[in-house]
C-alpha cells in the first residue's frame, strides 16, 4: 500500500535535507505564510497536490504551460525523444528546426544559441555583450529579475545613479560595482546616465515588461528612448523575454512595441515545460561567441534532445491560427471579472494583462514601478491568496510575480475562478 503524505509533513520532511524546504525561494511561501502545495501531477488548467486537492492553475510552472499542463502533442513529442536518449552531447537536426522557428517568430534572432535556464542565458548575454563592447558597466533596473548570476543579483545603490550593491551574500561587492541599478520607466534617469557614463556601458538589460515584480508594463517612450541612446553610445540593447517571449505575443513584446533589441534572452515558453532557453539576436555580435570568437560558452545540455523535443511540439500549437486572440480573449474575461468582484465588494482592487500574463494589485491604478508595487497592501494580498487557495485556486504566492493563464482555462474554468474571487473578496471585505 502506497504511502499516504500531506503538505504538511512533507514540508517538514523536506527542511531536514532542502534548504528552506524548497528548490527555488518563492516556493516557500514566505511572503504569504502557511504550507506550500506539494505537487503530484497536473493536467489541462489544473494541479493536484499531494492529498489529493485539485486547484486551478494559474503559475503554470511560472509561465512555460502555455498550452496547458501535459497536452497531448508534448507529452508524446517527449516520449518519442526520450526512446533515442536522454542526451547526446552532440549537434542534432532538432536544434537548428528550433533555431529556424524561433528566428522566424522574431525579427532580431538572426541568430541564436540553446541553454538550459533562462539564468544561464542572461549570464551569457552578458558576458558576450562585454566581450563585443569591450566594456564592463551594464545597467539594469530595480524590480526587474534576470537570474541569480552574480551581475544580476544587484539592488539600487544609494543616490541616483550610483553603481548598485550586492542585494545577496556571496557576491563580491567588486562585481556589483559594475552594475547600475536604475529606476523602470524613468527617462530623466537614463538620460542622465549616458550623459555621464555612456562610453563605459556595455548593454542596457530590461525586461520589455515586468514579470518578477508583478506585471508592469514598460512605458513605449522609455523603451523608444533606451534604443535611441543605446544606439548613440555604441551600447548593446539586451531584452530579457523569459517572460514575455511567446506568453504576451507570438512574437514577443518586441512584436508590441516595434523595437527591435540587439541582443535577447528567451526561456520558459520554447521548452514547453523542459529545461531549456536561449539567447540571440544580431549576427554580428552572436559571431563573437566561441567557437567563432573570442567569447566562451558552453553547456552539456544546451539543446538537450527531449527539451528540444517539447519545445518544438508547443511552438506547433502557438503557432496555430487564432491562438493567441482565444488566449487574450480569455485572460481579458479573467481580468473583467476579477475587478467587477472586487468592485462589489468596495475593495481598492485592479488588474493588467496581455496576452496570457496577467497582474492584479490591491491599489487603485496598476503599478508602473518597483516602488509602486513595494506600495500595494500586502496584508490584502496574503488574505485573498489563502482565500483563493482555499476555493481551489493556486495564485503565485507572492504579491511579486504575475501570473498566467493557458489555453486549457476555458470559460468554465475562468467562471469557476471568477466566483470563487467573489467569495474571497466578500471574505476580505467583512474583515
Amino acid at each position: 500500500m502506497s504511502q499516504s503524505w500531506s503538505n504538511e509533513s512533507l514540508f517538514e520532511r523536506a527542511q531536514r535535507s532542502i534548504p528552506g524546504g524548497v528548490n527555488s525561494p518563492v516556493r516557500a511561501f514566505r511572503q504569504v505564510g502557511g504550507t506550500p502545495r506539494f505537487i503530484e501531477r497536473a493536467e489541462g488548467p489544473y494541479v493536484y497536490d499531494c492529498e489529493g486537492t485539485r486547484y486551478i492553475d494559474y503559475v503554470g510552472s511560472w509561465g512555460p504551460m502555455i498550452a496547458g499542463h501535459a497536452h497531448p502533442e508534448v507529452v508524446e513529442a517527449v516520449q518519442r525523444a526520450a526512446t533515442r536518449s536522454l542526451s547526446f552531447g552532440a549537434p542534432t537536426r532538432d536544434e537548428i528546426e528550433i533555431a529556424e522557428a524561433l528566428r522566424d517568430l522574431m525579427p532580431a534572432l538572426q541568430m541564436l544559441r540553446l541553454v538550459s535556464s533562462g539564468t544561464e542565458a542572461a549570464m551569457s548575454a552578458l558576458r558576450l555583450a562585454r566581450g563585443f563592447t569591450g566594456r564592463d558597466a551594464i545597467v539594469k533596473f530595480e524590480g526587474c529579475y534576470h537570474g541569480h548570476a552574480d551581475s544580476l543579483l544587484v539592488k539600487a545603490g544609494s543616490g541616483l545613479l550610483t553603481f548598485g550593491n550586492p542585494s545577496s551574500a556571496g557576491v563580491p561587492a567588486d562585481v556589483a560595482a559594475h552594475t547600475l541599478v536604475l529606476e523602470y520607466n524613468h527617462i530623466a534617469q537614463i538620460e542622465e546616465l549616458f550623459a555621464q557614463r555612456g562610453s563605459q556601458i556595455a548593454c542596457v538589460l530590461v525586461e520589455p515588461i515586468a514579470g518578477n515584480m508583478n506585471f508592469v508594463r514598460g512605458d513605449p517612450a522609455w523603451h523608444r528612448r533606451l534604443r535611441e541612446l543605446c544606439t548613440e553610445h555604441g551600447a548593446l540593447l539586451v531584452w530579457d523575454e523569459v517572460m514575455t517571449g511567446m506568453r504576451v505575443a507570438l512574437g514577443g513584446a518586441q512584436q508590441l512595441y516595434g523595437i527591435r533589441p540587439d541582443l535577447v534572452v528567451l526561456g520558459k515558453v520554447i521548452g514547453g515545460g523542459m529545461p531549456m532557453a536561449a539567447f540571440g539576436g544580431r549576427a554580428d555580435v552572436m559571431q563573437c561567441l566561441s567557437p567563432l570568437g573570442a567569447v566562451y560558452q558552453a553547456g552539456t545540455l544546451s539543446g538537450n534532445p527531449v527539451a528540444v523535443a517539447a519545445g518544438l511540439a508547443q511552438l506547433r500549437i502557438v503557432r496555430r491560427p487564432g491562438f493567441y486572440e482565444e488566449l487574450s480573449a480569455a485572460t481579458q474575461q479573467l481580468m473583467q471579472g476579477l475587478q467587477q468582484a472586487a468592485a462589489r465588494h468596495g475593495l481598492s482592487f485592479c488588474a493588467d494583462a496581455e496576452g496570457g500574463m496577467f497582474g492584479i494589485y490591491f491599489a487603485a491604478q496598476p503599478p508602473t514601478s518597483f516602488a509602486e508595487v513595494s506600495g500595494g497592501d500586502l496584508a490584502a494580498f496574503r488574505r485573498f491568496f489563502h482565500a483563493m487557495l482555499a476555493r481551489g485556486v493556486y495564485l503565485a504566492p507572492s504579491m511579486f510575480e504575475a501570473g498566467f493563464v493557458s489555453s486549457a482555462h476555458d470559460p468554465q474554468v475562468l467562471q469557476a475562478t471568477i466566483e470563487a474571487a467573489d467569495g474571497a473578496f466578500a471574505e476580505l471585505a467583512s474583515d
